[in-house]
């Protein structure tokens, strides 16, 4: 009990030094729960986790979703180290809020990234918790019933996720404003590509849904087919995601005057388009101060002509070799009666850590 309320202690004290110093970094600060155990966020309750005053209000006022608010950072946080575990970047955190330190103030590619796939992981875990029961504010979206084609033989049944309600909670509680900032007159703000950024996640769980159906018939002849719509593995929102990242735009900072004067007009961002500001550091070597952690002793393939590559991951400064045993059962077989006997296999295996 000592301990839990020591832990209480420290997680409140650390959120009101974020408020005042990085208020940005205080609405974005949720994102530890991405990366803490399941169940501590209740145990800690709303008024002492990492959240901003309107985060948390939110929070009191819908204790019920605070294990899916947990289960959307810990699936972003998931698919954003899938999605980069063989770049240089690798979507690398801390155990302390704010989890991304350097990239998510840094207005790079990366922001972009991190913002849009929190959003959407937030959108994906409350619209699954709807669908399945787990909250009276919402269900099924019953939008679609009744509807479909008769003459085709098939119609809208089943329970479609709700992604409105996930949509809209996602909204509420991360963005600062109401207001769309999809907008390059001007220019940007930090808070307002971020907000842009959140937007594109959002509507990446819409634009990867898909329509599933089950058929009804005499014998299985599917004489009519009843139909609904349901979202994507997340994986696959993460995949849409991280080719828009490739494909992201670069927009002027309204805070930099001498940018917004050299730039005189300015292209139209489509809304489903990532933003950023800065061109990203190269992330090869180590930078403390930015929370930067490097290359070195990360894992490469030798033989890769791709972003693992030995040669583009350690960023020309070579590689180390190791042999490595690997112990494992194998030809197994069933002795009757009853057990089953192996043999105890060994290989030897290289592998190469950059220098």
């Amino acid at each position: 009990m000592e301990t839990r309320s020591c832990a209480a202690r420290h997680m409140c004290t650390l959120t009101l030094l974020l408020v005042s110093v990085c208020p940005l970094c205080c609405s974005s600060s949720w994102m530890w729960l991405g990366v803490t155990s399941a169940g501590v966020p209740e145990k800690l309750g709303c008024s002492n986790l990492p959240l901003s005053l309107k985060q948390r209000d939110l929070c009191r006022k819908k204790p019920f979703l605070l294990p899916s608010i947990q289960d959307g950072a810990r699936l972003a946080v998931s698919e954003c180290q899938s999605q980069f575990r063989h770049e240089r970047w690798n979507c690398s955190t801390s155990e302390q809020p704010p989890v991304f330190r350097y990239e998510l103030t840094s207005g790079t590619k990366e922001t972009a990234f991190i913002y849009a796939v929190m959003a959407a992981g937030l959108v994906h875990a409350i619209t699954r918790s709807c669908s399945q029961g787990n909250t009276t504010e919402c269900g099924c979206d019953a939008r679609l019933q009744g509807g479909g084609s008769a003459a085709d033989g098939w119609h809208w049944g089943g329970c479609s996720d709700h992604i409105q309600y996930g949509t809209w909670f996602s909204r509420k509680f991360i963005d600062h404003t109401g207001k769309n900032t999809s907008t390059t007159r001007g220019g940007y703000t930090l808070s307002g590509m971020n907000q842009h950024n959140s937007e594109v996640g959002r509507q990446a769980i819409e634009g990867t849904m898909s329509t599933d159906c089950r058929c009804h018939g005499v014998s299985g002849s599917c004489a009519v087919k009843t139909c609904w719509r349901t979202m994507a593995p997340f994986e696959r929102v993460g995949v849409y995601l991280k080719e828009r990242y490739e494909r992201s735009v670069q927009v002027s900072n309204r805070s930099r005057r001498k940018t917004r004067r050299k730039e005189q007009r300015h292209l139209p961002v489509d809304k489903q388009q990532l933003i950023f500001f800065n061109k990203s550091p190269n992330y090869c070597l180590e930078d403390r101060r930015r929370g930067v952690a490097g290359t070195r002793g990360r894992r490469c393939n030798r033989t890769s002509t791709g972003s693992d590559s030995c040669n583009l991951l350690c960023c020309g400064r070579g590689y180390n070799t190791h042999v490595v045993r690997h112990v494992q059962r194998c030809e197994c077989k069933f002795v009757w009666c009853c057990y089953v006997r192996c043999r105890r296999c060994e290989s030897m295996n290289d592998m190469h850590t950059c220098k």
